[in-house]
Order: structure tokens, then C-alpha cells, then sequence
């Protein structure tokens, strides 16, 4: 920089872009440096660490699912460890071949396997959650909410909704929202205690009565529900639960109800009804009672010719004569009455 008699300065514009390149080389030697400590430390540690054991103490295992579930046990996990590394030294653990053994477990949905600087050995675990027990084909089995099967275990079992029935994969996610739903409602938790199916029709088995509730398909769960509980708070209150078979809610805006027949109290009504389908004539009954006639006269006819073998010729002529005359009088009536028809 210099200084004119007028007061103006001048700046050396090579000098500046000098200093500034200097800065820049001083930074870029900064980071190489601190690249080679920390490379340096970090194999300095692994060759350390590499030789050292992996204890029990130095494994830690979490579980980190929100609803507490047991299908692996912390046990299970550690014995997995210790057969996927024989030698049980840190260099010898091969993580991605770990975590891939873990995640293959059917009960398990997820798995992070990691090490720290100091040794030791994090295991994350998400294990699965059913969220109903399904029975198809003879087989059980855990459905979870993202609609995976998975087995059912021979030292837990798992509270939740069992479901029967034909049920298809694509069905899964939906009747897993129709479970959530029951259990966060007080009233359909309180009523609802499993779920069939049979051909097409779902029907929600209850808690108290032998009555069903026939919902139908899986769509408008909500405005069903609703329907049910209104007919409970309404009507169902006043009345024995143990009145009625099934409570059918899948038509719309209406609720229909089949008696038991096996209740008391239900055989009058019952017995009425009989009584009204039995004053109405069936068209079926009307035609089998103008069929019989004509069976009785072939049958006469065919009983009379044996019998009458055994006359003498002249005889039998003159009775075929008489005998041809009923028959065709007989076979008259129910033609007129066909008519008639």
C-alpha cells in the first residue's frame, strides 16, 4: 500500500491475493491434520479393541417396541451373538451377518446392531405386535398392524382379538383397523370379544348372550357400530340377551334381529308365526293333491288284469267292456280340473 501527497492510498492487489491463498492453505493443513489424529486413533483403537473379548458385560440388548411383548428373550439374543462369533473377539464379529440373522426371525421387525469405541456391543430390537390371533385352516397365527404373519410362540402368548374364518392377506390391514378400533372404544371393547367370518359376512361374537352381530363387509365399521349401540341403549337394555341369535347391522339404516329358538319365552312367538305360514296354501301342495288321484286309478287297473286271467274268455269281455267305461270317466275329472287352473 503506498500514500500519495493528496491523501489517496493505493493497494497492492497481488499482495492481498497472496495473503488470502495463504489463509486457504492454512485451513486445507488444518483438516489433513486432523483427518491423520483421527484416523490414527480410530485404528489404533480398533487394533486395541480387535483383540479384546466380548463379555456379557458388554452387550447390551433393548427392546424397543412401545406395547411389551416377549417373543425373544434377551437370552435368545445373546446366544445369538456368541453363534455368529465362536471366537468371541471384536475383530472377529461380522455386524452386517449379525443383524441380518437377528431380522430374520419371525417375531422380530426390525434390528440395529452396532459397536462403540469402548467395546461394547448395542443390539436395538423392535419386535413385532400382534394385533389379532387368526385361526384358518386348522393353523394359528399372529397378524401384526402392518399385516405380516408371523408364528405363534410356545412360551408367550399374546392378549389380543382372535379371529376365525377364510380370511384372504388383502383383508388383514382392514380387520387390523377394525381391532384398533374396538379396542379404543370403551362400549365395543366392552361387547365385542372376537371376530368370524363365514363365506362373505363378518360377525362380531359378543360377551354377553349367545347373539352375534352380522356387520357384513369391512366398510362403514364406524356407522355399524353406532347402529349396534343404539339398538343396545335403546332396546336391548329392557331385553334377556339370551332372546335373540344375531343382531344384523350390515343393511343400511336398518337392524334386523333373529330370534333363539332355543329361549322360553321366544316359543310363543314362534309358534305364532308357524301358525300364520300355515293358513297360507302353497301352490305345491295343490298340485300334489290332484296327482294322486291318478296314481290310485293306475294302480286299480293294473290290480284287476291278474285277476282276471284266470275266467274263462267270454267273460273276460264283456267285464273289459264294463271295466274300460269308469276309467275314462275317472281321467276326465282332473282334466277339467287342469283347466280350471
Amino acid at each position: 500500500m503506498t500514500l500519495f501527497a493528496n491523501g489517496y492510498k493505493k493497494f497492492d492487489l497481488n499482495a492481498a491475493f497472496a495473503k488470502k491463498n495463504m489463509k486457504n492453505k492454512y485451513r486445507i493443513l488444518k483438516i489433513v491434520v486432523t483427518v491423520i489424529i483421527l484416523g490414527l486413533l480410530l485404528s489404533f483403537s480398533l487394533r486395541r479393541f480387535s483383540r479384546e473379548q466380548i463379555t456379557d458385560n458388554k452387550i447390551s440388548v433393548k427392546m424397543s417396541e412401545k406395547t411389551p411383548v416377549y417373543f425373544v428373550d434377551e437370552k435368545d439374543i445373546r446366544e445369538i451373538v456368541k453363534k455368529e462369533n465362536p471366537s468371541g473377539k471384536v475383530g472377529d464379529l461380522n455386524i452386517p451377518s449379525l443383524e441380518k440373522k437377528i431380522n430374520s426371525l419371525p417375531a422380530v421387525d426390525s434390528a440395529n446392531v452396532y459397536l462403540n469405541l469402548n467395546g461394547k456391543l448395542n443390539l436395538d430390537i423392535k419386535q413385532r405386535v400382534p394385533v389379532f390371533r387368526l385361526n384358518k385352516d386348522g393353523k394359528d397365527f399372529y397378524v401384526d398392524e402392518k399385516g405380516v404373519e408371523f408364528p405363534i410362540s410356545r412360551t408367550y402368548s399374546h392378549p389380543c382379538m382372535l379371529v376365525t374364518g377364510n380370511v384372504q392377506p388383502d383383508e388383514y390391514e382392514k380387520l387390523a383397523e377394525l381391532v384398533e378400533k374396538i379396542d379404543k372404544d370403551d362400549f365395543s371393547k366392552k361387547y365385542f370379544i372376537g371376530i368370524s367370518k363365514s363365506k362373505d359376512n363378518y360377525s362380531l361374537l359378543t360377551s354377553e348372550g349367545n347373539y352375534r352381530v352380522e356387520i357384513g363387509d369391512l366398510d362403514n365399521i364406524d356407522f355399524k357400530v353406532r347402529g349396534f349401540k343404539t339398538f343396545v341403549e335403546k332396546y336391548l337394555v329392557y331385553q334377556d340377551p339370551q332372546k335373540y341369535s344375531m343382531v344384523s347391522v350390515k343393511y343400511q339404516n336398518q337392524i334386523v334381529t333373529t330370534l333363539n329358538p332355543y329361549f322360553k319365552e321366544n316359543d310363543s312367538i314362534l309358534k305364532a308365526g308357524k301358525m300364520e305360514l300355515a293358513k297360507v296354501p302353497s301352490p305345491t301342495a295343490a298340485k300334489k293333491t290332484e296327482v294322486t288321484p291318478k296314481i290310485a286309478e293306475v294302480k286299480k287297473t293294473s290290480s284287476v288284469k291278474p285277476k282276471e286271467s284266470t275266467k274263462p274268455k267270454n267273460h273276460t269281455k264283456e267285464t273289459k267292456k264294463a271295466e274300460k267305461k269308469p276309467p275314462v270317466k275317472a281321467q276326465s275329472k282332473p282334466k277339467a280340473k287342469v283347466k280350471i287352473e
